[in-house]
């Protein structure tokens, strides 16, 4: 398809300050802070609102990721292709997320800012933890937890909210798409479309994120007083530091040693790097960064599968806030984690991080099932920065979709499917809308 039968995104109009999400979620949290302060009884009682948004989240995760993945393997054409350009993509997600997480676990443990919250874990609500506890016998063993990758059934990953499985499940099915030609070609469409009603699920999901943020900030607040948001607050600058430095130490050297400028790429996405900060959904974005990607020089087969690989394996900013979340709810539990302990939380933070698919709201759920799995941190402990997890997914997911588009460029220079002189010339001027471009040639002729 020619890039100026590409499909624009319309700009929505503006609207009043308060139906921004974003301030409404800064309200939810203000609001929390004083109910929990001044009436802790209804502050207690509202945990099962921040509860209700987990599960909500939770239940649309699995389909994005087989929607996703699926689409990106099977529209790739050339099965050698496919498996060259994914053994390349995926040495280098690899290599990225792990230096993340060695990033984020050393940061955390040098700043500690959850070390005198005291937090007693007897006081924490357990029950809605009991589901993650009971994933954690599947990580008892090496052998037991690579057996049940496997799931029994295709839809048996789906029905116990298993990521890992429903990986599973999707790149074989991708593969077999892939295969099939054009006879695959009605499934994807099917895929397609079902797609679009989960991202509905998620539209109406964050609807509700900024009572979620009021029930888990009122629970905090009435559970351990206002002292723990000054914990908090230092964990939300704590890792906005984290963020910066992963740029600066990872993302700056890659884009430099490649032949290209970091701060021009983040230019040409502006776009859509700000409207993830507002809403902390990277799904959201995806549509308008594969044209941009292809804009850049970079052939549609690749983007087409490192783009929709990057969502559900690179998540470079979510590994760092895997990472610093964990060890800082052991600091504010008074919870005994070394570094021999930290090291094994870090490597099924490497599986369970392939997880998340961009969507807003699964960090929570990914996180509670690897604290589950490590059986060291209490699960129900993550209610503690439920109230926060808005202002870090922010970071995180701004972090996520700078990492995909230097991921997508780097692999495709890496393939030499890209055209070098059209990414600099491109980054050179910033992006220009497709008709824009148009009608301004059409003007000098």
């Amino acid at each position: 398809m020619d890039m100026k039968d590409l499909p624009v995104p319309r700009q929505k109009p503006k609207k009043p300050f308060y139906r921004d999400i974003s301030f409404q979620v800064l309200a939810g949290i203000v609001i929390g802070v004083v109910v929990g302060h001044y009436w802790p009884n209804i502050g207690n009682a509202s945990q099962p609102l921040g509860d209700a948004f987990i599960r909500l989240i939770q239940m649309v995760v699995g389909p994005v990721i087989f929607c996703s993945v699926v689409s990106g393997i099977a529209n790739a054409g050339d099965m050698k292709k496919v498996g060259r350009v994914a053994i390349k993509a995926l040495i280098y997600f690899e290599v990225v997320t792990s230096i993340a997480l060695v990033i984020g676990l050393v940061t955390i443990n040098v700043l500690q800012p959850g070390v005198g919250m005291n937090i007693d874990v007897n006081a924490l609500d357990k029950g809605a933890a009991s589901s993650y506890i009971t994933q954690a016998s599947h990580f008892v063993s090496t052998s037991t937890f690579l057996l049940n990758l496997i799931p029994k059934t295709m839809v048996s990953g789906f029905a116990n909210g298993d990521i890992l499985q429903i990986l599973f499940v999707s790149v074989l099915f991708g593969f077999g798409l892939a295969a099939a030609g054009e006879r695959a070609k009605p499934m994807l469409n099917v895929l397609d479309s079902f797609a679009q009603g989960v991202y509905w699920i998620i539209g109406l999901a964050m609807k509700i994120s900024p009572i979620a943020a009021y029930g888990a900030i009122a629970f905090t607040v009435s559970k351990f007083g206002v002292g723990s948001l000054v914990a908090l607050g230092k964990l939300v600058g704590e890792f906005y530091l984290t963020c910066l430095l992963f740029f600066v130490l990872v993302l700056w050297p890659v884009c430099h040693f490649s032949g290209f400028s970091l701060l021009r790429l983040m230019r040409y996405i502006r776009s859509e790097l700000l409207l993830v900060l507002g809403t902390s959904s990277s799904e959201s974005v995806f549509p308008q960064l594969l044209r941009k990607l292809e804009q850049l020089g970079c052939e549609k087969s690749v983007v087409g599968l490192v783009l929709p690989g990057g969502y559900s394996f690179n998540h470079d900013g979510t590994c760092l806030y895997f990472a610093a979340v964990a060890v800082f709810l052991a600091q504010a539990t008074n919870t005994a984690l070394g570094w021999e302990q930290q090291l094994a939380l870090l490597l099924v933070l490497l599986i369970t991080s392939k997880g998340g698919a961009g969507v807003a709201g699964s960090a929570i759920a990914v996180l509670a099932a690897t604290l589950a799995s490590t059986n060291a941190i209490p699960v129900s402990s993550i209610a503690l920065v439920l109230g926060v997890h808005r202002l870090l997914s922010s970071a995180f997911v701004f972090v996520n979709i700078t990492g995909n588009a230097v991921a997508t460029v780097v692999v495709a220079r890496w393939e030499k499917a890209l055209d070098r002189d059209r990414l600099q010339s491109e980054l050179a001027a910033g992006y220009i809308e497709p008709e824009v471009a148009i009608k301004s040639v059409m003007a000098r002729h």
